[in-house]
């Protein structure tokens, strides 16, 4: 497995885990099996026809999936903790038995990508992230989300005994428990990531890090594509206490996300980069409108305060009274 640091914006990183090699069938935990199982029976509610009721919730879920923040998608991509350390507690059984296992015999005890005297690659642009940031920003993304993640995971748990009755009803699936069953999962993968993340930091040579110039020229094209001030000028480092400028993105859809994915001959990452970028150009258009309407406010209202108040109307002169009456 290697890591990357992606910056989408200048304020904003994508963590994103690729597995080198896919876990055989006899490696694959419980939970991995019931994933690739739920994600089958996603595909064939896809194939559905259109209009069915099926093919309707999928179209649904996979608006709804989309909205969920990339920095939990990002942390489901990284392997469970669980599972390095079955690999460094077979390691540990073969070496203390003193048996000489060959590459076979290895990899039926675990993943390939996963040995245990192999430290992970961490590729980062260096004109994005300043190579002396890179620990912090990575400490960041696995223990910054880590109560969020684990108090909505007992809410979910919380509310799947009060759904279930729902399933009662036939013909209809029970969407609603289904739904927490899945954010219950996920959650618990984002935790889980999280922590064998923070396992690697820990570690002694858990983590290699690598500046990389393939993603330097990338970043430096979007750069002039995007005509946004690059970070080569001002790196991200945290602690800092500067007044930090406005955050823009780094990168585009389907350009810069296309190209990191083909650089790499990762298909997967693709599809998180355009999810990441969709939502950070999404909450920055926002926050933009936010501002204008909030600038244009204290416009009109300074304007308010410096007019001049109105004057009543003058009121006609009254006519002398005669002496005669």
């Amino acid at each position: 497995m290697r890591l990357f640091l992606l910056p989408i914006s200048t304020r904003r990183t994508l963590l994103y885990c690729e597995r080198m090699t896919e876990p055989l069938p006899h490696q694959m935990s419980l939970m991995d099996k019931a994933q690739n199982r739920a994600a089958k029976t996603w595909s064939d509610w896809e194939k559905k026809p259109s209009g069915s009721i099926l093919h309707r919730i999928v179209s649904s879920g996979n608006a709804g999936l989309r909205r969920i923040a990339f920095e939990e998608w990002g942390l489901k991509s990284v392997p469970p903790l669980s599972t390095r350390r079955r690999a460094e507690e077979a390691a540990a059984a073969a070496a203390s038995s003193g048996i000489e296992e060959s590459k076979d015999s290895k990899e039926s005890k675990y993943p390939a990508d996963m040995e245990p005297s192999k430290p992970v690659e961490v590729l980062y642009p260096a004109s994005a992230i300043a190579p002396d940031a890179v620990a912090g920003v990575l400490t960041r993304l696995a223990t910054e989300r880590e109560a969020l993640h684990r108090q909505r995971l007992i809410w979910c748990f919380v509310g799947m005994p009060i759904t279930a009755p729902f399933g009662l009803v036939p013909v209809i699936p029970n969407i609603p428990f289904f739904y927490l069953a899945y954010r219950a999962w996920s959650h618990w993968k984002a935790l889980s990531g999280g922590k064998h993340v923070q396992y690697l930091l820990a570690k002694d040579n858990g983590l290699v890090y690598t500046a990389s110039p393939v993603l330097d020229a990338i970043y430096a094209k979007e750069k002039a594509a995007l005509e946004y001030v690059s970070l080569a000028t001002a790196p991200i480092r945290d602690g800092e206490e500067t007044e930090e400028p406005p955050e823009k993105l780094l990168l585009s859809n389907p350009g810069g996300s296309k190209a990191i994915a083909d650089a790499f001959n990762a298909p997967a990452l693709e599809l998180e980069l355009e999810r990441a970028v969709w939502q950070v150009d999404s909450a920055l258009k926002k926050e933009h409108k936010e501002q204008e309407k909030s600038q244009a406010e204290q416009r009109l209202s300074q304007e308010e305060k410096t007019q001049p108040p109105e004057q009543p109307p003058a009121e006609p002169p009254t006519k002398p009274k005669d002496k005669t009456e």
